[in-house]
Formats: structure tokens, sequence, C-alpha cells
């Protein structure tokens, strides 16, 4: 991933490469990362290879997270000692979810690392650098610290394009069976208001026309407001809404249990926020949300669903889904399927249930077998891929505003995200780039769609239109 460069905008000294891993989380966390070692000197790498340091950013939620690590870990050694014998050092750090969770584990096997730290401690990654320059010895720090990190960050870069991530939330207190978050990123905690407006204000400023809400649990999200009140979500979206210059909205990830109707009726209300949610529902069966603790029916998901389309008819819905949770049998993946049939996903990501150390589901009888997983998982995602290509059809002939982030696969081609957040590309300058202009959908492909611009920005057309 890209890194900046010194903040006093002199060449770098040094090199950072960063591996990221997982959700947008992640990434924020790793750009915010870069912030805080560029005043060290550090600038970006291109490759391992040429880095004086580098970072996994890793996560934990996807299946053998630690061992793809390890994998990552033995061909850095390679690398590290190569620059040894050259005269030369590679700092090597592992962050993220899998450091939380395994920190002295990844020391014991792989006594290389010099840096492990977890989410919740890479403001103190500059101090942790200077420790490891000066002591032999691995630097651990996986504690949860009583100091808010966003009070010790840099002012994070503006310059991320038009598409940029805002974390407003961290932690997780739902507790669901399979799941590490709680243990990795702790308790819930809501950034105040004033620190929000004040970092989207930054990014609009430099140049971000979107501008995504991250959270694990981000419409849990009540922050401190100036005045001493407590305010939701909804109301935050209402003042980013207000912002000059700030033409989308969205947020992720969500948890049915936490929409509430004001935030429903705020996707009715505000143009800004995108006709596009993604809300994990996990499984359809009521008496696998039990055994996941998950917290809500799938009634509720339905009348969420219902709801959300009434107040905004043009929304789109994705979702997460987990096959095979213990005990689930098949009239459990039966209505898994029903619920899918019912809903209708635009976009949808689902994976086998695999056991995470330390969490109440990888200690609970009637496991299921590797097969029936298997089986259960391509049936499942067979129907979703069917209802994601269902949909992409329905886009053709549409018209639509796209954000254009940049140049597409082919020349002359440039490359944006439609409100439902599927990749659009069309034929057209390059100063498309970082703006908005209407299209009209041509064609479906597997991943993405094309369009014809049906007009240019006002800019961009009056640039047309002026003699060379």
């Amino acid at each position: 991933m890209d890194t900046q460069a010194p903040a006093d905008g002199s060449t770098p000294r040094r090199k950072l490469f960063i591996r990221t891993w997982g959700c947008q989380m992640n990434v924020y966390d790793s750009g915010r990362m870069a912030d805080v070692l560029a005043p060290l000197g550090y600038g970006p790498a291109e490759t391992p290879e040429e880095a004086d340091m580098v970072i996994l950013n890793t996560c934990h939620i996807r299946e053998k997270a630690s061992e793809k690590v390890f994998s990552d870990l033995g061909r850095l050694r390679q690398m590290k000692e190569a620059k040894a014998e050259a005269g030369q050092k590679m700092v090597l750090a592992v962050a993220g979810c899998v450091a939380q969770a395994e920190g002295r584990e990844i020391t014991n096997r792989a006594p290389w690392v010099d840096i492990v730290l977890g989410p919740q401690t890479y403001h103190r990654l500059p101090e942790m650098v200077a420790r490891a320059a000066r002591a032999a010895g691995a630097q651990i720090d996986t504690d949860f610290p009583v100091e808010q990190k966003f009070d010790l960050l840099p002012q994070p870069r503006a310059d991320q394009g038009p598409i940029a991530f805002l974390t407003i939330q961290e932690g997780c207190d739902k507790f669901c069976s399979f799941c590490v978050v709680p243990y990795t990123r702790g308790a819930e905690f809501s950034r105040p208001v004033a620190a929000i407006v004040a970092e989207a204000k930054r990014l609009v400023a430099g140049g971000a026309r979107e501008i995504a809400l991250l959270g694990q649990n981000v419409n849990a999200w009540h922050g401190e407001a100036p005045d001493g009140s407590t305010w939701s979500l909804s109301r935050l979206l209402y003042e980013l809404a207000e912002l000059e210059g700030l033409e989308r909205l969205r947020y992720t990830t969500s948890h049915p249990r936490d929409m509430d109707a004001a935030l429903i009726r705020a996707h009715g209300r505000i143009p800004q926020l995108m006709p596009f949610l993604h809300l994990p529902v996990q499984s359809g069966s009521d008496r696998v949300l039990a055994a996941m603790n998950r917290g809500h029916t799938a009634d509720l998901f339905y009348r969420i669903a219902d709801q959300l389309r009434e107040a905004r008819p043009d929304m789109a819905l994705s979702s997460d889904f987990i096959v095979g949770h213990p005990g689930e049998k098949a009239e459990d993946h039966a209505a898994t399927m029903a619920l899918v049939e019912k809903v209708g996903f635009a976009l949808a990501y689902s994976f086998k249930y695999s056991a995470r150390p330390g969490t109440p589901a990888a200690g609970q009888p009637f496991q299921v077998s590797e097969a029936e997983k298997d089986a259960r998982l391509q049936d499942l995602q067979t129907l979703l891929r069917q209802q994601q290509d269902e949909f992409n059809r329905a886009c053709v002939g549409r018209e639509c505003d796209i954000l254009f982030t940049g140049p597409g696969r082919h020349p002359g081609q440039m490359a944006g995200r439609s409100p439902w957040l599927q990749p659009v590309h069309v034929t057209g300058p390059a100063e498309l780039a970082g703006r908005s202009a209407r299209v009209k959908i041509a064609a479906a492909f597997p991943n993405s769609l094309s369009a014809t611009l049906l007009d240019m920005p006002p800019l961009l057309a009056l640039k047309e239109l002026t003699p060379a």
C-alpha cells in the first residue's frame, strides 16, 4: 500500500512497505501507521525487498489466517538475512488482530520479528521502532491502553483520493460465538463528534468526494457532541451531509441489532447517503442465530430489509453468511437459503465456519463435517452469485451518477463506482478522475458494469469548448 512522505516535505530517508489483510478497518489502520512513521523519514516502498521496514497488518477472521502470516514471515526472513549480509537492516513488524491474539506465539515461532503490536497500540509504533533499534529481542505491545490512540495520532493524510475511509468506532461488545473481534479489538469505543467532523473536513479539503464511515459495529456508534449530549449515527450522518463538497456517504459494517428507526429513515432523507448497505445476517435459522449469540432473529432481518426499501426504493443490500456453524442441521441451511431467496442480495460474502481458538463455538459439540460444509457453501454461493448477476443485469439501461476514481484497465478508459458500489468503466478523458458524471449503464459483467457518458462535469465541458 502507499505510504506518506516525511511531514517536512524532504526526501524519505527510509522505505516502508505495509501488507494489509482483511477489512477496510485494517486498510485505514495501515494508512495511519504510515502517518505515524512519516516523521521518522519513512516513505513508500513498492516491494518488501527494497524496504527498510515491513509491516504485516493482519486479520484473524479468515480461515488459516495465522498460518498465512507465518508463511509470509518465512519469506521475509530470507530478505532480512540477505540485507544483513549486505550490511543493511530490515525492521520487521506484525500488527493487527493476529498480532493481538498470538503475540508471544509469533515471537516464539518467528524470533526474527522485531515488533508485535495490536490494533489499539499503533500510536506507539515510533517508540517501539526506537526500542527495537536500541535493544535485542522483540518489542511486543498488545495492551488495551487507557489513553485513546486517536488522541495521540498525527492528523491523517488528506490525499487519499476521491473515496476516503474514516474510522468512527472500534471494538465490539456483541461476543458472537464464532468471532475473535471482541478479544482482539476490545470493547466498543465511539469517537467524539468534533474529532470526526474535523477529520471529514480535512478529507474533503484534500479531494475526497465520498466518505465511508468505518467501525466493527459502526451503527452502534454513539459519540459525544460538543454540547455534551450523545449523538446517534443517524444524527452524525445528517451533520456530515452538510459538508460542502461531500457528495456521498456510506457506513460499514453494521449489526441488525443496531438498525434503529431513525437510521432507517435517514436513508430516505439524506441524498448523499448511498442506496447500498452491508448488513451481515450470518444465518437464516433462528436456532443457529441463537447459538451464534447474534441477538436477532430472521424475522427482524426481514423487517429491516423491508423498512429500508420502503425508505429508499432503490436500496440494495449485501451481507455475510457462515455455513456449518456447530450444530447446524440441514433444515437450518434450508432456512438460510430461504432467507436469501426472500430478501435478495446485490452482493454477499459467504464462508465455511472455522474454529477460532478462545471463542465459544470452538469448543461446542456437533461440529459439522468439512464435506457437509463444502456442499452447503457451494449451494449458497451458487444462489448468491445468481442474485448478484441478476442485480447487475437489472442495472442495464439505468441512468445514474458515477464517482470516477482513476484510469481503467484499457487506454482511454476511466473507472469509478456506482451508487451501489459496483465498479463501472466508461470511455472518457482522464480529467474525470475525482469527479462525478451522469452515465447510462450499457452492459453487465460478472464483477463490473460498462457505461456511456451522458454528460460531462461542468468544468470539463467548458474545457472542451475552450479553444486551445
